[in-house]
Order: structure tokens, then sequence, then C-alpha cells
């Protein structure tokens, strides 16, 4: 899934006495009705938002992870890549398409 967005907060990677580490980001959604939403990365993907700032518009690709525990359900988006959002390509439709791929001559069939 992706989510596009500013970038609110980045907070500090936070480790584990495992040696497990987790950073988590919130973006603000740039809908009628905005929401603040945040977004975990995990282990050595923790770098991935360091080189960005309170403000920036960006494009987050992440996977929903649910677990239980004791009886209580718990959700969480975890980020697996961040880009910055370009606006242009937004506005002709999306990415560019690629180019198509051409036929393969039928002489060349191995049958």
């Amino acid at each position: 899934m992706e989510l596009i967005g500013k970038i609110k907060t980045v907070m500090e990677e936070k480790t584990f006495p495992s040696g497990f580490t987790k950073r988590e980001f919130v973006i603000t959604t740039e809908e009628q009705y905005p929401n603040d939403i945040m977004f975990e990365l995990l282990k050595e993907k923790g770098i991935l938002v360091s080189n960005y700032k309170g403000g920036e518009r960006v494009r987050v690709f992440f996977d929903i992870r649910g677990r239980e525990w004791q009886g209580k359900y718990f959700n969480s988006l975890v980020a697996w890549k961040i880009e910055q959002a370009d606006s242009r390509a937004e506005e002709e439709g999306g990415t560019p398409p690629m180019p198509p791929i051409p036929d393969a001559p039928e002489d060349d069939l191995p049958f």
C-alpha cells in the first residue's frame, strides 16, 4: 500500500534490550479532513527517513500488520520505502507508463 502526505515529525530511534531497533514518524495526509498517520521503520530501515525534514511531501510504501496480545488486537503500519512525492507526475495522471515491449519475431521461436 502507499500513502502521500507531509512529514509532521520524526522520532528518535528506539533500541530494545534484544538489540531490535524501531523508528517512528508521522505524516499528515492531504485530504479535506487531514489525518496524522504514524508509521514504523524496523531495524536497518530506520535510516530511510533521516534525509527528510518536517513539511516535506513524501510517498510512503507500507504493510499493515496486526496481532493479538492478551485478548486485545493491535495494528501497525510498517513502512519499507519512502520517496519524495512528485507533484508533476501526479498532476499528469500518475507515473509515466512503461514503453510497450516489442513483439518477438515469429521465426525466432524454438518450435
